[in-house]
């Protein structure tokens, strides 16, 4: 048994140990070699070439330093137009996706376990099919369908679904492309939450299965949902070969096309696109990181 120390009037009790081993002192605020020289060499393999290329956009041996590239984006001839179009298709893509991708799960996990398997399959199967290879299937589909459709009232809709203006056929093409992607997000997200318990209560309380989906699975997948619809959304602003040998002048068809006459504005252009994708990936970062602290 430990001996009792007295305690004398105008004495403190000595300091003991905590009730519980904490971390040793000084470890959280260690800092790796590695992680440095990992971190460093990351840093320099990405912002050296952004570097150079913003110098190159901004610096004119006649001029010197000028941002007058920069102003020129705006008022460039066809930008605001295949901005648009990319947009719009983006938009596009990400709710078809979504619509598909997550009943599917949805079904797959509660009703039908043993297809798992095959659905991953098909999700991740665009990943090995070369766009190359898969543009040239659409393009010989699209070339035949007006001879054998022509008496039929599919005609009218293969005509309908190559319109410049808004093309469909680039939708579906998107669609397939960004299958891998939005399955692996949804999937983590509904692998991260009770799916199955969620469901049956809310069904006992009465709920039907559109508010189950809508109320009760969505709110819970937020992130996933985010991430989903976030690299949906960098395929289709960064995706080239599909819209350029189909002959659609989508955003990086107008970025390469204007790099044959102005390449200080194309490198500009690419430079801003990707610092807008990087800060949403930074918005989409802090929003899922904001949302598991704060649940409420």
């Amino acid at each position: 048994m430990a001996a009792v120390t007295p305690i004398l009037p105008g004495e403190t009790a000595p300091a003991g140990p905590a009730d519980g081993p904490g971390p040793p002192a000084g470890r959280s605020r260690r800092v790796r070699p590695w992680r440095v020289v990992v971190l460093g060499a990351a840093a320099v393999y990405f912002l050296v070439p952004m570097g150079a290329s913003f110098w190159f956009t901004v610096h004119n041996e006649e001029q010197g330093f000028s941002l007058s590239t920069y102003a020129e984006i705006l008022t460039a001839e066809g930008f605001a137009a295949s901005m648009l179009l990319s947009l719009a298709l983006a938009a596009a893509t990400i709710a078809v996706v979504l619509v598909l991708t997550l009943p599917a799960l949805l079904a797959v996990r509660l009703g039908a376990p043993r297809l798992r398997p095959v659905l991953e399959v098909v999700c991740t199967l665009p990943l090995v099919v070369p766009p190359i290879t898969f543009v040239t299937g659409i393009s010989t589909v699209l070339r035949w369908g007006p001879d054998y459709l022509a008496a039929t009232p599919f005609w009218a809709t293969l005509i309908a679904i190559q319109d410049e203006t808004f093309p469909v056929v680039l939708v579906l093409a998107y669609v397939v492309l960004a299958l891998p992607f939005a399955y692996r997000s949804l999937d983590a997200g509904l692998r991260a939450i009770d799916v199955r318990t969620l469901v049956e209560a809310a069904r006992n309380l009465g709920a039907s299965w559109p508010h189950v989906v809508l109320r009760v699975i969505v709110p819970n997948l937020r992130s996933a949902l985010a991430s989903a619809s976030f690299l949906t959304l960098a395929l289709v602003l960064g995706e080239y070969t599909v819209a350029a040998l189909l002959g659609y002048q989508t955003f990086p068809v107008w970025i390469v096309t204007v790099s044959g006459s102005n390449g200080r504005l194309s490198v500009a252009v690419s430079i801003l696109s990707l610092l807008l994708t990087w800060l949403l990936l930074l918005a989409l970062s802090g929003a899922g990181a904001k949302r598991k602290k704060d649940p409420s």
